[in-house]
């Protein structure tokens, strides 16, 4: 998470939609950066109004507004689910190794998902609680010029963004009978990127 005074705006970091670059080009030009532990990095919206910016008002900041990126559903699992195949997590619950993306997504598409489907929700992150969208400024990770270029604009600086943090490629295939039940069980997923600006 990333935080601009001057010019009143907070960048959320969403999990798997490029915010460690982003973080990377920006941290030199925020007045607060909130990079680690990755709850404290990641808090979404309604954690960020609930601690960050109290602490922003009680320092006389205020009308600060918020920016995220989310990505398209599948290919958001497709990142969460190369990301947790690597070696480090061998062995692991959170281990996808030996899952087939299909199992993957099928897993977290149920109410209690198994360990290593668990990757919590861009609708709930960047939602205000009541079902609807919270965050001032959404875009889609797979439009992240728009980003870029409203970013540019709102903090007067030009953006080189550096891949970083990059999934390994693997291949993944989601058979449609999956693909609908996700579809059908996290809706709210797909009307959250449906809503951002592409």
């Amino acid at each position: 998470m990333l935080v601009f005074w001057k010019e009143r705006l907070i960048l959320l970091a969403v999990p798997k939609t490029g915010t460690t670059a982003i973080e990377g080009a920006l941290a030199p030009r925020a007045q607060m950066v909130l990079r680690d532990p990755p709850q404290i990095k990641h808090a979404p919206l309604y954690r960020t109004r609930r601690f960050v910016t109290p602490l922003i008002e009680a320092a006389g900041g205020e009308g600060f507004e918020t920016v995220a990126a989310v990505r398209e559903p599948v290919d958001w699992l497709g990142s969460w689910w190369r990301y947790r195949r690597r070696d480090d997590l061998a062995g692991h619950a959170n281990s996808t190794r030996n899952v087939p993306f299909e199992e993957f997504v099928d897993q977290y598409a149920r109410g209690k998902p198994a360990p290593y489907a668990s990757v919590g929700s861009q609708a709930r992150f960047v939602g205000c609680g009541e079902g609807s969208i919270g965050v001032d400024h959404l875009f889609r990770y797979e439009a992240m010029d728009r980003l870029v270029a409203f970013l540019e604009e709102r903090l007067g600086t030009t953006i080189e963004l550096p891949r970083l943090n990059v999934s390994p490629k693997h291949p993944m295939e989601l058979p449609d009978h999956v693909a609908s039940k996700l579809r059908r069980k996290r809706a709210a997923e797909f009307e959250v990127w449906q809503a951002a600006r592409g």
